[in-house]
């Protein structure tokens, strides 16, 4: 079966290999990827959503003291070192895909995908806000001083992913513009590592932001969503495109490159185990709920 008939239709990337400008689709990519920071600097400051947290039977958090460091644009914002570090990892994400999109990716983006993609970032960014600001799930609200735990680690996974996907891509389009490679798998730079190296990066700083944001669970969470859709879904998709595309150079390139930096597919007992994983999650956070409601 072709990738056309079968693979195509669990691909999130419905473009590729369509090689056209869509001015109207990359229009609006970067500007619903600028819109999002603003909505999470709503969240952080003004502690939005805070009406649906007190229906929820919890409350929002009491913001910190604001950093003061001397430089206008900075202070203006009136964040918390904590509050701040979140809306740069939001910032962060919004310039990279902006970045991705401009000066690495071949492929057009219909309007249809940029809003679909966008949506999906801003809802994912607002979920990691709403979690800080909640004070039953907030990762910094774990008796811990600044810089709490899940904020150093998570800031060192998201530092260490985001350059992994953006060092990774970059390779990759210097690696295609040669024209001696027309038509050939790049497997130069971090390719020689892992053949889907960009994902684990994605993955790497998409838990990252979680963590930092939501404590350790929520960033379980993230992580084992994640990996689990590259595994199921994204890997094989992408895996039936390119040995169509690549045919024995794509084999040849499985054989010498180690597998997918996650592992194999998971198998239905894992699919399983990670569903009973989110459930438990979210007893746990239930219950979590009901203690501080009682204290």
């Amino acid at each position: 079966m072709s990738y056309e008939s079968t693979a195509k239709k669990r691909d999130n990337v419905q473009t590729r290999g369509i090689y056209q400008s869509s001015p109207l689709g990359t229009g609006l990519f970067v500007g619903l990827r600028s819109a999002d920071p603003l909505l999470q600097y709503a969240i952080l400051s003004r502690n939005l959503g805070a009406p649906l947290l007190q229906r929820l039977g919890t409350s929002a958090l009491a913001p910190g003291p604001p950093l003061i460091t001397g430089l206008s644009f900075l202070d203006r914002l009136s964040l918390s070192p904590y509050r701040l570090i979140l809306l740069l990892m939001s910032v962060g994400s919004a310039v990279k895909q902006q970045y991705w999109l401009l000066r690495i990716a071949n492929e057009v983006i219909y309007p249809s995908g940029a809003i679909g993609v966008s949506i999906f970032n801003t809802v994912v960014n607002s979920l990691n806000s709403v979690f800080f600001i909640c004070t039953a799930t907030s990762a910094s609200n774990n008796g811990e001083h600044f810089p709490q735990t899940p904020l150093l680690v998570g800031s060192a996974l998201y530092v260490v992913g985001i350059l992994t996907e953006t060092v990774s891509e970059v390779q990759r389009r210097a690696f295609k513009r040669r024209p001696e490679n027309k038509g050939k798998v790049c497997d130069e730079g971090l390719w020689a590592l892992a053949r889907h190296v960009n994902y684990a990066g994605y993955t790497l700083w998409r838990s990252g932001y979680a963590l930092a944001a939501g404590g350790w669970i929520w960033g379980a969470v993230v992580a084992g969503g994640f990996t689990y859709d590259f595994l199921a879904r994204a890997i094989p998709v992408l895996d039936h495109y390119c040995q169509e595309r690549y045919a024995e150079q794509w084999t040849q390139f499985k054989q010498k490159v180690p597998p997918e930096p996650c592992g194999s597919p998971p198998s239905p007992d894992l699919r399983d185990q990670y569903k009973s994983g989110i459930l438990t999650a979210m007893v746990f956070r239930a219950d979590r709920r009901d203690l501080f409601n009682r204290a």
